[in-house]
C-alpha cells in the first residue's frame, strides 16, 4: 500500500532524557497552497529541539509535512499551526521551526516561531 499523508504524529523515547541535546531536521521541499491564489507555495523548514521525554519519528514527520500540500495557508498560519502540533506531540525542553519561503512577487518570507526558552548555547 502507498504512503499517504497524514496529521498524526508519531513519537519515540528520548534514549538520553538526562542530556540536553539539539535534534536539527532540514525540510527541502514543504509545499502549501496560498490562500488567496490557490498557487503553490515553496519553502525550507529547518526544525531545532531539544527533546524532553520523546523524540519525533521521521517517517511520521515527513507525512505530515506531506499534508499540508493541498490546503491553503498564510505563511505565518503555517509555520504556527506546525510548531504548535509539533510541541504537542512532544513537548520538547525548546523547540524553534524557521520556515523560509520561496520568492513570490518579488518578497521573500521567513517566519520564526519558538516554543521555550532558547538555551544560552543556541545563541
Amino acid at each position: 500500500m502507498p504512503t499517504k499523508p497524514s496529521k498524526e504524529l508519531e513519537t519515540f523515547v528520548n534514549p538520553h532524557p538526562g542530556r540536553d541535546y539539539q535534534i536539527q531536521v532540514r525540510i527541502p521541499e514543504f509545499t502549501c497552497l496560498c490562500p488567496k491564489t490557490g498557487q503553490p507555495d515553496f519553502a525550507e523548514l529547518t526544525l531545532t529541539y531539544i527533546p524532553d521525554r520523546a523524540c519525533i519519528e521521521l517517517k511520521s514527520l515527513k507525512l505530515y509535512m506531506w499534508s499540508f500540500r493541498n490546503e491553503g495557508a498564510f505563511h505565518e498560519a503555517v509555520t504556527n499551526a506546525i510548531l504548535d502540533d509539533l510541541v504537542a506531540a512532544v513537548a520538547p525542553r525548546y523547540m524553534r521551526l524557521v520556515a523560509d519561503f520561496n520568492v513570490r512577487g518579488g518578497l521573500y518570507t521567513t517566519v520564526v516561531a519558538e516554543h521555550g526558552a532558547r538555551p544560552a548555547h543556541l545563541g
